[in-house]
């Protein structure tokens, strides 16, 4: 009996076909995005500089608490979370300048003329450490809606354009009409166990 050779095979191709099959892979593979928030941080401070006052009237700030449940504290008081942005809007415009909300001063803005907007008005936000991180991302969304559709309205009401629509020249205006910074304190225990 004659012995049969065992025919080699040949794997010249076999680098060729793990290769495209990686860059398959590698091209239609869809990766998560991280979500996080667009944030200018302020500028550094010249530490030979004396800092201005920075002394705020209480009532120039909205204070937004977080606890480790995920409930929110808005100026002491319990809210559910759709009423968070109302409640922001009517901060920001003060329309009917309430004893409770920020106070106004005249101020002459481009596009606008003379005008009452809020002196010093800030939104101060403080999450417990136990905070869920979709919560606290909700709440900055939340915020920075309700100031958005001011922005939004005021825009339209003016120029019948919405503010991502305006000029930059427009937009500063509207920008110098809705001043009111977000402050965030580090998070620490503000409620619960």
């Amino acid at each position: 009996m004659a012995k049969r050779e065992v025919q080699e095979i040949n794997a010249g191709s076999m680098a060729d076909i793990a290769f495209l099959l990686l860059i398959f892979f590698l091209v239609t593979t869809t990766m998560d995005s991280d979500t996080g928030l667009m944030r200018m941080l302020p500028p550094i401070q010249d530490p030979t500089e004396i800092p201005e006052d920075q002394q705020i009237n209480e009532r120039n700030i909205l204070e937004v608490l977080v606890n480790k449940d995920n409930l929110l504290l808005v100026e002491g008081e319990i809210i559910s979370f759709d009423q968070l942005r109302q409640i922001t809007k009517d901060f920001i415009a003060n329309v009917d300048e309430a004893d409770d909300m920020p106070e106004m001063i005249d101020k002459e803005i481009p596009f606008f003329g003379l005008v009452r907007v809020p002196k010093n008005a800030v939104i101060s936000l403080q999450n417990d450490i136990g905070t869920s991180y979709g919560i606290y991302i909700a709440v900055q969304n939340e915020l920075l809606a309700a100031r958005d559709e001011l922005r939004d309205q005021l825009a339209t009401s003016r120029w019948g354009q919405l503010y991502d629509d305006l000029a930059p020249d427009r937009q500063a205006a509207v920008d110098d009409y809705y001043k009111v910074p977000i402050s965030e304190a580090e998070p620490k225990k503000i409620g619960g166990n």
